[in-house]
């Protein structure tokens, strides 16, 4: 797979360490890619004790460093949703249009990016009975009326 470029990389590094952890279904850019660091599992203790990360531009220059280093975790994306899919209970979603930050596994990103379309197909009374084909690409676009 191909990763996706970050948004901008004069910002790597400088996204705030607390973040969403998953969930939303969608994503709209990667910010950066985060590789946790954890000194109880033999990562140097660079943050008493504490856990801590380094961000990359890319995927590839975080799996390198990953593959590297001991301690440490698969790489993260950290990425925006400028809007989500919140699921409140399950199989009951709802339309949310708020900007959040997400760390998600970067397996996440072989999902399409986000288009005007997804989410709207995603709700879409007549939308497959399998929602989660609309967020993988692989289903026939309702292209409600947005």
């Amino acid at each position: 797979m191909i990763y996706p470029t970050v948004l901008d990389p004069s910002k790597v590094g400088e996204y705030p360490a607390s973040a969403k952890a998953g969930g939303g279904f969608v994503w709209d850019a990667v910010l950066e890619y985060r590789v946790w660091c954890h000194p109880e599992r033999g990562a140097p203790d660079d943050d008493d004790g504490s856990d801590y990360y380094y961000a990359f531009e890319s995927f590839e220059e975080a799996k390198a460093f990953a593959t590297e280093n001991p301690g440490t975790e698969e790489p993260l994306a950290l990425v925006l949703q400028r809007e989500y899919i919140d699921e409140p209970e399950p199989g009951q979603y709802a339309h949310v249009q708020e900007e959040r930050v997400t760390e998600w596994p970067v397996a996440f990103l072989s999902r399409p990016q986000r288009d005007q379309f997804t989410i709207p197909d995603f709700l879409a009374p007549n939308a497959p009975s399998n929602r989660l084909e609309i967020l993988r690409g692989l289903a026939p676009r309702v292209r409600q009326n947005v």
